[in-house]
């Protein structure tokens, strides 16, 4: 059978690996000069190949389509995927949350092993090919593509075009363009796991400040939206971190121009009551101490000023005269500092895309375009995203591994 894939990312490779594995001539087309670029930057450079847990975990770290992943998943698990790396001669450790990465900490070394089994199974690979046309025949058969190397005929073609984070990397909506011409339908892209852009002005003076066990609340008037608890950053912009990138997850496009809102309780882990003890001592101990100077057992350093002047409370006013009222106006700010959240930072900054190829449109069974025989897809092109923690890459793996394999 004579294969062609379109795309050169973590789906693409993989499906390729897997089709030539299975006897076929394969061909994988990529539009970018070396294979992997979004591969090569994910997890900060280390590449969080996949997440070690268990089936229940991952299908519940999907937050859209998760059901339509089923037969992809159980086909290819996280434990396959480890396997498969393993074989094929990267090391690779599990660290905290159970993520998965190269022993070596580059995620150059996963894309070398994947461009070394390429080869050695005969994989033609053409760089700086780009894919103008999907061919379709009078029967709804897909028999090739028309791309800028000539006209390419095949029994089989696997789109694994991807989404539009990370532009730079190539991501140019290649995905909705195909589905436009051929009439499949898709659902709107939007940028996920994606920081957020905040309006209020003091978060530029915390630039830089990264807040370990937090937990946050993200509201839409007065409806939660989500509630989470970890490590978050603030930025020039607003704020970014896993909790936060979790957190953008639950917001669509259309909410930002409501009224939501990001509640930061700094210290989750005592009541409202103990922390208002807390401070108590801590006033105590510093009783003759302007209030300024009071806070750093409590609180960053970077953080105080600005909790100083949001709480209200005279800079320079002596702890002991600090009245009960102003005390728990400081308590109520800790444990709920509000941030109105107006945006996030779009495609160039999101890590992964959610929309793609509607669910309905593809047998999940196999991977296949329901309208057109040959005709299959994989990975973030497809309408199903995860959170953070190697679940993205797994669906890559799990979608380009069915692909792959013969009817």
């Amino acid at each position: 059978m004579n294969t062609i894939v379109v795309g050169g990312g973590a789906a693409g490779m993989m499906a390729a690996i897997i089709a030539a594995r299975n006897n076929n001539k394969v061909t994988l087309l990529e539009k970018n000069e070396k294979l992997g670029k979004k591969v090569y930057i994910t997890g900060k450079g280390r590449c969080n190949l996949t997440n070690a847990c268990d089936d229940e975990t991952f299908f519940e770290s999907v937050i859209t389509n998760p059901k339509f992943l089923y037969s992809a998943y159980y086909g290819f698990n996280s434990y396959a995927s480890m396997e498969f790396f393993k074989s094929i001669g990267l090391n690779i450790k599990t660290e905290r949350g159970n993520r998965v990465f190269p022993l070596s900490d580059h995620s150059s070394d996963v894309i070398s092993v994947l461009n070394k089994e390429l080869i050695r199974l005969g994989v033609k690979i053409c760089l700086n090919t780009k894919v103008k046309k999907i061919l379709i025949n009078d029967n709804n058969e897909c028999v090739g593509v028309l791309s800028t190397i000539g006209t390419l005929n095949a029994d089989k073609v696997i789109l694994a075009t991807g989404g539009k984070s990370y532009p730079l990397c190539g991501a140019d909506g290649d995905t909705w363009k195909f589905a436009d011409e051929l009439n499949i339908n898709t659902n709107e892209a939007e940028p996920s796991l994606v920081p957020l852009v905040t309006k209020e002005d003091f978060v530029k003076e915390l630039q830089g400040l990264s807040l370990k066990n937090v937990s946050v609340n993200l509201t839409d008037w007065g409806k939660k939206l989500y509630s989470g608890f970890g490590e978050m950053l603030f930025t020039h912009f607003g704020v970014s971190g896993p909790l936060i990138l979790t957190a953008s997850t639950h917001v669509r496009e259309k909410d930002y121009s409501k009224n939501l809102k990001l509640v930061i309780d700094l210290k989750p882990a005592m009541s409202e009551k103990e922390l208002d003890e807390r401070i108590l001592r801590d006033f105590k101990e510093n009783s003759n101490k302007q209030f300024i100077n009071s806070l750093s057992g409590l609180l960053p350093s970077k953080l105080i000023p600005v909790i100083v002047k949001l709480s209200k409370i005279d800079v320079r006013k002596q702890v002991n005269i600090i009245t009960k009222e102003e005390r728990l106006r400081l308590v109520s700010l800790l444990k709920g500092l509000e941030l109105t959240v107006t945006g996030n930072r779009g495609f160039n900054e999101a890590i992964i895309t959610r929309g793609g190829i509607c669910v309905k449109e593809i047998n999940p069974s196999t991977m296949e375009s329901k309208k057109y025989k040959g005709l299959f897809f994989a990975g973030e092109m497809i309408d199903v995203d995860a959170l953070t923690g190697g679940f993205n890459l797994q669906i890559a793996w799990s979608t380009g591994f069915l692909s792959g394999q013969n009817e």
